[in-house]
């Protein structure tokens, strides 16, 4: 009954950290260009979040809190059959909710909070029930979205470590499927990206989670200790580091799968940590504490992001600044009353958004901060000015 409550309360106060961090982001241009471009199934279900609880923020970012309250809760269910103590189930929970990543995807209209759900509901029906029951929601994912390809290729080398010929071929076939529909990103000259990737995923990760995960993974190789969970997390990390040789990879495309792995390192982990004498648990004590600082550090900087701006000393280089001013500037037209600009930048897909439509009358020009002109629209945070623009009317005779 304890774990179920204090199960209750990480959740609970997960949701409200992020409830009370869509209040303070706007939509970005990626955002916008995902709901207002071409169909996909995420913006599926935003356009329907949207046209129940109306065109605002909480309504854009509820389907990713949502995924990722689910994601949470599956990850818990997938955690018993590698880890027996509920604390320790619960301290893998809180990390994986800490983790950056995981934690951008659950407010980001993206497709990596759904891929995360996707994989975690995968493994929990796999180990919960059998491989038969997989094959229906394989092909479902081969039509949902395009990045479950490195899934399709994880599982077909899987299907041939365990020799099974007709997992190998249903597979092959949603390979197929996905690659006629999405294809596969090959772009690029050959350029070396490798320790670009390698400091993403760091990022993403915090440095010591993401080398004792690669760690993990590369010892049970070793020692042939390897499960579907071991191939879904190592093949595409693999695919993603081989990619990075000739080209700029999409992280948000890799990421997630390496996060598969969570509850291999927990499993790992802890197992080492009980079989030492307290005297020698001094190593594993230092990786915990490091991981913890990293992640608070993280999640601290995350949720008062907005006061970063009083230290930085250029606001455009600030890590969230494409999710924020959008909406402060929309309603600071409104109230001079401009309800619609000239489509040009990035900006007018954000404002249109916020009710900001597209006309000749007006034209929003960005200013330099040093610009002290008192017709300028500023948008400040923490009293420091961080946008400026003027809006000037077009000459259309």
């Amino acid at each position: 009954m304890m774990h179920r409550l204090i199960l209750f309360s990480i959740l609970s106060i997960d949701v409200v950290i992020l409830l009370f961090q869509i209040a303070t982001l706007s939509i970005s241009s990626h955002e916008a260009d995902l709901l207002y471009g071409d169909f996909s199934f995420i913006q599926f279900i935003v356009k329907q979040s949207l046209y129940i609880f109306g065109n605002n923020d909480l309504a854009l970012r509820a389907p990713m809190i949502i995924l990722h309250f689910l994601s949470v809760l599956l990850l818990y269910k997938i955690s018993k059959n590698y880890l027996i103590d509920t604390r320790n189930r619960i301290w893998l929970l809180i990390i994986f909710i800490l983790l950056p990543g995981v934690l951008s995807s659950a407010l980001l209209v993206d497709s990596a909070g759904l891929i995360i759900f996707g994989l975690l509901l995968f493994v929990y029906i796999y180990e919960r029930f059998s491989i038969k029951h997989t094959y229906l929601l394989l092909l479902v994912f081969s039509f949902l979205d395009g990045v479950f390809v490195y899934l399709f290729i994880s599982l077909m080398v899987y299907s041939l470590y365990k020799k099974n010929k007709l997992y190998l071929i249903a597979n092959s076939t949603f390979l197929i499927i996905s690659l006629f529909l999405y294809g596969i990103q090959t772009e690029g000259s050959p350029e070396g990206h490798l320790i670009d990737t390698i400091g993403l995923y760091a990022a993403i990760f915090t440095p010591v989670i993401f080398i004792y995960i690669f760690y993990i993974l590369y010892k049970r190789f070793l020692s042939k200790n390897i499960n579907i969970l071991w191939f879904i997390s190592a093949i595409p990390l693999f695919i993603s580091l081989l990619l990075s040789f000739r080209q700029n990879i999409l992280i948000e495309d890799f990421a997630p799968y390496l996060i598969i792995a969570l509850p291999l390192s927990a499993q790992t982990f802890y197992a080492a940590y009980r079989v030492r004498l307290k005297p020698f648990r001094t190593k594993y004590k230092i990786i915990f504490a490091l991981s913890a600082l990293f992640l608070s550090i993280n999640f601290i900087v995350v949720l008062f992001n907005r006061e970063l701006y009083l230290f930085i000393e250029k606001p455009d280089k600030h890590f969230a600044r494409k999710m924020h001013v959008a909406k402060e500037l929309a309603s600071e037209l409104k109230i001079r009353g401009i309800n619609c600009i000239a489509n040009q930048g990035l900006m007018a897909k954000r404002l249109k958004f916020y009710g900001i439509v597209t006309c000749d009358k007006y034209q929003l020009i960005e200013q330099s901060l040093d610009n002290n002109d008192k017709n300028n629209v500023t948008i400040s945070y923490k009293y420091r000015a961080i946008y400026k623009a003027i809006v000037t009317n077009v000459n259309t005779l």
